[in-house]
C-alpha cells in the first residue's frame, strides 16, 4: 500500500509552448520546479500534494508520480524487469488498470508492444502471489501506470489524473470548432488579464474563453467538476481525505461581482450554446451576453481592459476571401472603438493576420493541436501615438 504523504519525484505534463503557465500555476501552489522541460516540470511531491494538483490546475494535462527508474537495454528486456516490480502495492486484485507508454527506444516499432508487454508482467505477477488477476484494458478509468522509455532508461508512474486535466468538466455543448478549457486558460494567463478590468470576448462561440476567465475571476478550480481521478484507484487512498479537498475548494471561491465579462455571437445558437456552459460552471451570472455582430459588442468606456478574438483559421476552401474582410473589420473594430484596450487575435493563420491592418507587439507562440498558432497582442493607444 503507498503512503499518501511519502515524497517523491513528480512530473506534470501540459501542452508544448504553455509551460510558462504551467510553472507559474505550480509556483503559486508552493512548489518550486526542479526541472522544466518543453512539455512539464518535475517537482518533488507526496501522493497527498498530487490529489491538490490535478484539483487546481488549469493548463496541465496529467500528473505522474513516479515509482521506478531503472537502466532497460531492449524489448527483451521488458518482461522480465516489470515483472519484478511490486504492483500489488499500488493495484487491487480486484481493480481495473491499463498502460500507456512514451517510447524512444530502436528496438521498439510501436508503443503498443511495450503496453502489452507491462500488461502481461502485472497480470501474471498477480497469478503467481494470489492465484488470480486483476481487470485491465485501453481507457483510463481505473489505475494508469505511465512508461516512459528513452534509449537505455525508463521510469514508470501512477498518472494520477486518469483522463487528461485539459478538459475542464464544465463544457456539456462544445460548439463548432471549440478552443481546449487548458489552451484557453494559457492564452488568457498569456494576455496578463487582472481579473479586475473588463474582458470582451467576441465571437465567443460555445463560451470557453468567458467561462474560463470567470473561472479564474472567482477563484473556481477545475476540480469543482469533476470528481473522478486516477489516483482513487490507488491502494492507500482516502476517499475521506479526498472529500475534504473538494470542500475546501468550494471554500476559496469568491464572488467578484464588478467583473466585468462580455461574450457575443452573431449565432443565437452559440449564444445559448455558451449560457448552458457557463450555468453548468456556476458563472453565467458573470457574463454578460450578447447576440450581435461583433462589431457591435458592447466595450465599456471605463476601466480599460482587454478584448480577445478567437476566429477561424480558413482551413476550409472558399473561406479564405469572407474571413480576409472579417480579419480587416477586427482591426477597424479595436482601432475605432477599443482605444486604451489591449487587444488580441488567437489565429493559426498569420497570413489572415495581416488583414488586421494594425502591428502586434507581440506575438506569443501556442499549438491548438496540430495547428502553429500565434496569440498577436495590440496596444490600442488612445489619441496620436506619441513618438
Amino acid at each position: 500500500m503507498l503512503d499518501f504523504n511519502q515524497k517523491g519525484k513528480v512530473f506534470i505534463t501540459c501542452k508544448d509552448r504553455s509551460v510558462s503557465y504551467l510553472e507559474q500555476e505550480i509556483r503559486e501552489l508552493g512548489f518550486v520546479p526542479k526541472e522544466v522541460t518543453r512539455t512539464g516540470i518535475e517537482i518533488v511531491a507526496s501522493m497527498e500534494e498530487c490529489m491538490d494538483l490535478n484539483l487546481h490546475l488549469r493548463t496541465a494535462s496529467q500528473v505522474l508520480y513516479e515509482i521506478k527508474s531503472f537502466y532497460l537495454r531492449n524489448a527483451d528486456d521488458i518482461y522480465r524487469r516489470f515483472k519484478a516490480i511490486p504492483w500489488e502495492e499500488y493495484l487491487d486484485i480486484d481493480g481495473y488498470f491499463s498502460v500507456s507508454s512514451v517510447v524512444e527506444n530502436e528496438s521498439v516499432t510501436t508503443p503498443l508492444i511495450v503496453n502489452v508487454k507491462v500488461k502481461d508482467a502485472i497480470v501474471d505477477r498477480f497469478r503467481d502471489l494470489k492465484g488470480r488477476r486483476p481487470d485491465s484494458g485501453s481507457d483510463f478509468n481505473g489505475l494508469v501506470f505511465q512508461v516512459y522509455w528513452k534509449e537505455t532508461q525508463a521510469s514508470v508512474y501512477l498518472n494520477t489524473s486518469g483522463e487528461t486535466l485539459a478538459k475542464h468538466g464544465y463544457r456539456k455543448i462544445p460548439g463548432k470548432a471549440p478552443m481546449m478549457e487548458s489552451l484557453a486558460a494559457s492564452t488568457i494567463f498569456a494576455t496578463e488579464w487582472n481579473t479586475r478590468v473588463p474582458f470582451i470576448n467576441p465571437m465567443c462561440g460555445s463560451g470557453t474563453l468567458a467561462i474560463e476567465a470567470a473561472l479564474l475571476a472567482t477563484k473556481r478550480y477545475p476540480g469543482l467538476y469533476r470528481d473522478t481521478y486516477a489516483f482513487q484507484h490507488i491502494l492507500g487512498y482516502n476517499e475521506e481525505a479526498f472529500l475534504a479537498k473538494k470542500k475546501k475548494l468550494e471554500a476559496k471561491i469568491v464572488e467578484a461581482t464588478e467583473v466585468k465579462i462580455i461574450a457575443s455571437d452573431i449565432s443565437l445558437q452559440a449564444i445559448s450554446f455558451a449560457r448552458e456552459n457557463a450555468a453548468y460552471a456556476g458563472v453565467e451570472h458573470m457574463i454578460d451576453f450578447q447576440v450581435c455582430d461583433f462589431a457591435e459588442t458592447e466595450i465599456p468606456e471605463k476601466p480599460k481592459g482587454v478584448i480577445f478574438f478567437n476566429p477561424e483559421y480558413g482551413e476550409r476552401l472558399g473561406d479564405l476571401t469572407e474571413l480576409e474582410e472579417t480579419y480587416k473589420r477586427m482591426g477597424d473594430f479595436m482601432k475605432q472603438k477599443c482605444a486604451g484596450y489591449r487587444g488580441y487575435i488567437f489565429t493559426g493563420n498569420m497570413e489572415l493576420a495581416k488583414k488586421v491592418g494594425l502591428k502586434a507587439s507581440r506575438r506569443i507562440e501556442f499549438w491548438n493541436g496540430t495547428i502553429d498558432c500565434r496569440l498577436l497582442k495590440y496596444d490600442l493607444y488612445e489619441g496620436k501615438r506619441e513618438v
